[in-house]
Parts: C-alpha cells; sequence; structure tokens
C-alpha cells in the first residue's frame, strides 16, 4: 500500500512523490490506512511561542511553570564565575562594578525571560554613548561610565531588523528597533550594544519564523502542564466523594411525584436539618424500616497516575524530581544522587552554551568601568555539585599520589608539583597556604635534591670510583680482639687464644686486609640496598659517610667486598 505525499521545495512547485509505508497489518487494524487510534495521531504546528497571553498567564498562575523558568537559570548563577587570569585587586574592582550595578541579577532577569517568551534582550547602558544606533565604543568606556542592563523581552517593544551580520559565530539580526507603547520608533540599537537571551535551540526555518530568537520553554511541555494540572484537580475533587451516606426511605417516588409542594418542601427542609445535625457527636434520627448506609471511596491506583504525570514533566523539563517537585524519589535506597548529578551536568551546558557568551560581551566593558585597561580574561566556573566530606578527602589522596608519584618518578621538578597541588583548593579545599613564593623556591629541583635534605641517611652520595686514591695509609676500624688471618673475633683473655668466636663474613674484608666492624659492615650494607637495590655481583659502588668514603663491590646477595677507605677531609 502506498500513499502519496506532498514535498514544497523553495521557490518550485508543488511536487507528488509516493512513498510506500512500512507497516500495514489491515486485519488488525494496524499501520497506514487502518482505523487504527494511532492513525489519528496529529502534530499540527502552533508555534505557541508567539501567544505572548497564554504565556503570560501560565506563569503567574501555574507555580509548575514558575520552576521551569526560574531554577534552572538559579542554578546556572548559584556559582558565580571566576578569573584565573586577574589579580585579586581587579576581581575586587571588577566586583565592585556588579555589585553597584546589579549585573548578576539583570542576567538573571534576562535568562528567564528568555526562557519564558523565547528571547529577551539585555541594552548596555554606557555614560557618554546615548547614540544607541553607533557600534559600542570600547576605547571610551571610562571608569565609573558603565550604568547597567536594561532587560527588554521579545515583547515589551523590541524587534530585530532583517540585516543580519556575524556575532560570536552566530548569525544575529545587525541592529534592533525599540518602540514606545504607541508603538512608534523610540531608538534604534546597534548589535553590539545588546546582550541576547534565548531559549530553546531551533533550526534555522522555525528560527527566522521567531525573528532569530528561540522557542519558549514552556511550549515543549505545555501538553504535560495540562495532563498533570487534570489529574491533580480531578484528584482533588475526589475527596469529596470519599465519604457517602445514603438513606433509603420507603415511598419516597410516590412523596415526589403525587404529594403537594408543601409536603415535598417540608421533606426537604427535614433533611436539610438532619445534614446539618449529622457529626460525630450528633444524632440522626429516621422511620423505622428506612435504611441508612454509608458509601466509603477508595483511592487505590491514584497516586501511581500523578507520579506519572510528574515523571512526563521532568523528562520534558530537564528537572528531577528532587528539584522540580521538591521531594525525594520513591524506592528503596533512593536518594536522587544520580538525578542531581545528571541534572548539574546539564545545567554546565547551558552555562557554556548560554552564560559564557554574555560573560565574554559583558567583561570587557565592567573590566574598563572598573580602571582596568587591558585584561586577558580566562573564565572558569565552578562546579555545581559539592561534594562530601569522605568523598572531598577520597577526591584530594587520589589526585595527590598522582602527583606525588610523577614527581619521584623524576617527570616533575618540586616547582612544578607544588604548583599543581596548589591546583587542588578549589576542588577540595587543601593546599590553600602554598604561596607563589614557596613555588618559585621549589622551582627545578628534583626528588632526589628535595629527600636528600630529608633523608636521615643524607650524605651518602654516590662518587666516580677513579676520584678515590689507594694505598695503605688510610684510616681503618680497629678491633684489638680481632684475629685478621682467619677473621674471628676473640674474648677478652690476654693470652690470645682463641676462645669464644663470633664468624663474620669474609666479604667485609678487602683484599688489602681491610676489616670493618660488624656493626660498621651492617649499616653500610643497609645504605648501598637504599641507594641502590637490585645491585648484581660484581657491580662497583661509592658511598660515604660525615668521615670516609668508602668502595665496595657487590656480592649480587646484598652483601658486599669492600675495596678501599678513604678518610674525607
Amino acid at each position: 500500500m502506498s500513499r502519496r505525499r506532498k514535498n514544497s521545495p523553495a521557490g518550485g512547485t508543488q511536487q507528488n512523490i509516493p512513498a510506500m509505508d512500512a507497516f500495514s497489518n489491515s486485519l488488525f487494524r494496524l499501520g497506514y490506512g487502518s482505523q487504527s487510534p494511532l492513525e489519528a495521531t496529529d502534530y499540527p504546528l502552533t508555534r505557541m511561542t508567539g501567544n505572548y497571553a497564554l504565556l503570560n498567564s501560565l506563569y503567574r498562575s501555574n507555580w509548575v511553570v514558575q520552576n521551569v523558568v526560574g531554577l534552572m537559570v538559579d542554578d546556572m548563577l548559584r556559582e558565580w564565575y571566576s578569573l584565573k587570569s586577574a589579580s585579586p585587586e581587579q576581581c575586587k574592582a571588577i566586583q565592585s562594578v556588579e555589585r553597584t550595578t546589579k549585573l548578576r541579577d539583570r542576567i538573571s532577569t534576562g535568562l528567564k525571560w528568555g526562557r519564558l517568551y523565547g528571547g529577551a534582550a539585555g541594552l548596555i547602558l554606557i555614560d557618554g554613548q546615548e547614540d544607541l544606533s553607533q557600534p559600542l565604543d570600547m576605547d571610551a568606556v571610562l571608569p565609573g561610565s558603565f550604568r547597567g542592563l536594561y532587560i527588554l523581552d521579545r515583547w515589551q517593544g523590541i524587534s530585530p531588523d532583517a540585516a543580519l551580520t556575524f556575532e560570536g559565530g552566530e548569525l544575529v539580526p545587525a541592529s534592533y528597533n525599540i518602540s514606545d507603547a504607541a508603538g512608534h520608533t523610540a531608538a534604534r540599537v546597534h548589535h553590539s550594544r545588546l546582550v541576547r537571551f534565548t531559549g530553546r535551540e531551533l533550526p534555522d526555518l522555525e528560527r527566522q519564523a521567531e525573528l532569530y530568537w528561540g522557542e519558549s520553554e514552556v511550549e515543549a511541555l505545555y501538553k504535560d502542564v495540562v495532563a498533570h494540572d487534570n489529574v491533580s484537580a480531578n484528584m482533588a475533587a475526589l475527596t469529596f466523594q470519599a465519604n457517602i451516606n445514603t438513606m433509603e426511605v420507603k415511598g419516597l417516588e410516590q412523596l415526589l411525584s403525587l404529594s403537594s409542594p408543601d409536603v415535598q418542601r417540608r421533606f426537604w427542609n427535614t433533611m436539610q436539618a438532619q445534614s446539618v445535625l449529622r457529626s460525630n457527636f450528633g444524632v440522626q434520627l429516621v422511620e423505622q424500616g428506612n435504611k441508612m448506609t454509608n458509601t466509603q471511596y477508595t483511592f487505590t491506583g491514584l497516586q501511581e497516575v500523578y507520579e506519572s504525570m510528574c515523571l512526563n514533566l521532568c523528562g520534558a523539563s530537564h528537572y528531577p524530581m528532587t528539584k522540580l517537585f521538591g521531594r525525594s524519589p520513591a524506592g528503596m535506597n533512593a536518594t536522587g544522587e544520580s538525578d542531581l548529578k545528571n541534572y548539574y551536568d546539564y545545567v554546565d551546558t547551558l552555562r557554556e552554551s548560554k552564560l559564557r557568551p554574555i560573560l565574554d560581551k559583558l567583561l570587557p566593558v565592567v573590566a574598563r568601568s572598573a580602571g582596568i585597561e587591558a585584561l586577558d580574561f580566562e573564565i572558569s566556573f565552578p562546579p555545581l555539585w559539592t561534594p562530601t566530606a569522605s568523598e572531598t578527602a577520597s577526591i584530594a589522596k587520589q589526585k595527590t599520589e598522582v602527583i606525588v608519584s610523577t614527581f619521584q618518578a623524576g617527570l616533575l621538578d618540586a616547582g612544578v608539583a607544588i604548583q599543581e597541588l596548589k591546583k587542588l583548593e578549589d576542588e577540595t579545599g587543601l593546599f590553600g597556604s602554598l604561596t607563589d613564593q614557596l613555588i618559585a623556591a621549589a622551582k627545578g629541583k628534583t626528588y632526589q635534591d628535595v629527600t636528600a635534605m630529608r633523608d636521615p641517611l643524607a650524605g651518602l652520595l654516590d662518587a666516580p670510583a677513579s676520584d678515590i686514591p689507594t694505598g695503605d695509609a688510610l684510616t681503618q676500624d680497629y678491633n684489638p680482639y680481632h684475629d685478621s688471618s682467619n677473621g674471628r673475633f676473640t674474648g677478652k683473655g690476654g693470652s690470645g687464644t682463641i676462645g669464644k668466636t663470633k664468624y663474620a663474613p669474609s666479604s667485609q674484608r678487602s683484599k688489602s686486609k681491610i676489616q670493618l666492624k660488624p656493626k660498621t659492615y651492617a649499616r653500610l650494607t643497609g645504605v648501598l640496598n637504599t641507594r641502590y637495590p637490585g645491585l648484581k655481583e660484581g657491580d662497583v659502588r661509592t658511598i660515604r659517610d660525615a668521615k670516609r668514603q668508602y668502595t665496595v663491590k657487590a656480592d649480587g646477595y646484598g652483601g658486599f667486598e669492600l675495596l678501599n677507605i678513604y678518610p674525607i677531609k
């Protein structure tokens, strides 16, 4: 089965192009050409963004719409930007101008009206540059000349011209007309003097239809707002029918049809009086034979229906349930943290796409108004998600260990390592006491340089073996109870006879019969293995302490053979 579709290219005539449907089952009334209710679904192009009265009424009367429009903006501006390239004095001067002009509040207002109406503009007011039709002269922005932003929504008398130009990589109107209450053009404004606040992004043709503004955030979720409000209102109305009393009256039909009006009036007056008197403490009188019944309505399943309406609104508005409706999600171990993290990720994208272009245009003006002639701006936004104390400690530990291990491997010098630690201050709140002077003092120092000053074995450094003289005129450790011929230690007896003996490793003696005390040999063995782990048999190294320099040859088992000792003068 086929159908014909109309395609109307720009500047051409209508063409009928046959198109085949992918699915059809006439027996079960499914697919194209069937009588299925799904085939009756239609999506007309309404462009509700152009309905100012409806948008205004929704915003003023519906709290869900107010939250959709405002909460996202509040979160975008909750953590203000920071300037990494500015000095503390420059940041303080810029913040003073922002407080004086209420710039943060003005930006918030512009973003909200842009989300509600699809577009808004902020007029940059500069003393001495009253001709708004001319481009903004940055060189003429004097200290104290910036007066703030004048916010106009798209329905407040501002309309773009047909001429277009590129600004910040975006095609925008070259100028705008501001009309008065009577509809007359009051001012013509150059695009450099305006800050644009747009709603949801649209395709190019729809963007042209909206006069190069965006789509209202309310348009995409209007049907879900209607469904939510109707379900909520019906649930509230059902509470009036939660408890209904019914009384069976014998001959009621005859009473209402055959009795005189006076009798009927007395009957209704009696029933109304009983309804007023009936309570937990009152008594209702009925004739014998009449029957009273109480019908109670159960609300089973209504909560699930309402929850589904709320979830539809959350999906359409990019808000989690915790944020839009102010309550935690249902279910075991449901905290909403993952939903909030995803939400803050989306807010971060809006800060980059919506807020950063605005700040890039305003900050040069604010800086010159603060008396700063030239400033290389480097804007960064602090993270919106605040980790717990344990999460912060874990992050600090992991990142610190990476920096320390990289420093110990010799890939960073001490100055760079300290600088990297200081960068963790904004994220972890730690290492804020690391000063620039400390970083400069540690610049160029390696891990070996730093540990040489703190290691208890400091001074045991290697030296070229060729620089060590040899000979017999060496200062040696001497033991009067040591027999150099066999390496044994005798007792204190004066006969020289070997008594109780203790053998020392033969490798501690040199070929020149140089003998070390066992304690000294053990100490030097530890130093050798610490400084030069993994030595092979025959490797020659030099170590020294405060008084002597030793040339040793490793035996491959952690010990060594002493070659020479040289006193350090």
